[in-house]
């Protein structure tokens, strides 16, 4: 069991197709790892210590920044292939052959791309507050499009965003925000605007449809777990269930009273589901 947590773990780099790549790993040392892919503009600090510590009692978490974000080098990627493309590299520079695999937001797009081109290397799939390519708009919230592009998030722009109006949820939001800043040493830079921009268009591309539409989802072969909360207004809900629906071993989870934040509004209970669903012999039991 590594002594760190996700708030002491030390940064490590590796560099791998020109690539220097920012990352850490924290947990037990057996098994097979999960590898949490973020929200955009999102690096490692972005997620809930909550939900990583737990998490990592029973498996090695591994968190990066793919290139260009955070404090990784070299130019983001500006679809969500080539983001695949860079997590399939940096695996390899790892010496990691088998991951399962957590996306969350856009890093679900980047998930459901990389299990496509290399489904060799992800035995399960969890996705998170996410959609399927050119997936659907309705239910997106009016203010999404202005707040998302604010260059420093505000507590209010948080609160909107990832939660739901309750003032549970809000509560449950504000009790978040004070658990992802509390690693004060040797904290993840913010993306800067290069990156921004290059992740934006990857959001544009992932938008247009390819092809019959969802019919890529049928190719997905992992056992996949869907979550989300019950009112997304970043990435509508109605999507979570398209998902589960074309994934053809999938499995959805709905929270109440909650948003794209659902995890973090829930973090006891979504690492229960995921946990149960990652360890299992066979998955849904």
């Amino acid at each position: 069991m590594s002594p760190y947590t996700h708030v002491t773990a030390p940064t490590l780099y590796i560099e791998t197709e020109g690539v220097r790549y920012a990352y850490r790993r924290f947990g037990r040392d057996s098994g097979v790892p999960l590898l949490m892919l973020p929200h955009f503009r999102a690096g490692m600090d972005h997620w809930d210590p909550r939900v990583t510590d737990g998490f990592a009692t029973r498996r090695q978490v591994v968190l990066f920044d793919n290139a260009g974000v955070g404090a990784s080098g070299g130019r983001t990627p500006d679809t969500a292939e080539g983001f695949a493309e860079n997590v399939a590299h940096f695996l390899g520079a790892l010496g990691t052959d088998r991951i399962d695999l957590l996306g969350f937001s856009v890093g679900g797009y980047v998930s459901q791309a990389l299990v496509l081109v290399r489904p060799d290397l992800v035995r399960r799939l969890v996705l998170v507050g996410t959609k399927p390519r050119a997936g659907e708009m309705a239910g997106l919230g009016e203010r999404v499009p202005e707040g998302a592009a604010h260059d420093v998030l505000t507590e209010e722009d948080y609160l909107y965003l990832f939660f739901g109006p309750s003032s549970a949820s809000r509560d449950a939001g504000r009790e978040f925000r004070l658990r992802r800043h509390e690693r004060t040493v040797d904290v993840d830079p913010e993306s800067g605007a290069d990156s921004v921009r290059a992740q934006n268009a990857l959001r544009a591309d992932w938008n247009s449809p390819r092809g019959e539409r969802f019919a890529e989802l049928r190719r997905i072969g992992q056992p996949t777990l869907v979550v989300n909360g019950n009112n997304d207004i970043m990435v509508p809900t109605i999507n979570s269930w398209i998902l589960a629906q074309h994934i053809p071993q999938s499995q959805l989870i709905i929270y109440p009273d909650s948003g794209h934040g659902s995890l973090f509004q829930y973090p006891e209970l979504c690492c229960a589901h995921v946990t149960r669903f990652l360890d299992s012999e066979i998955p849904f039991t």
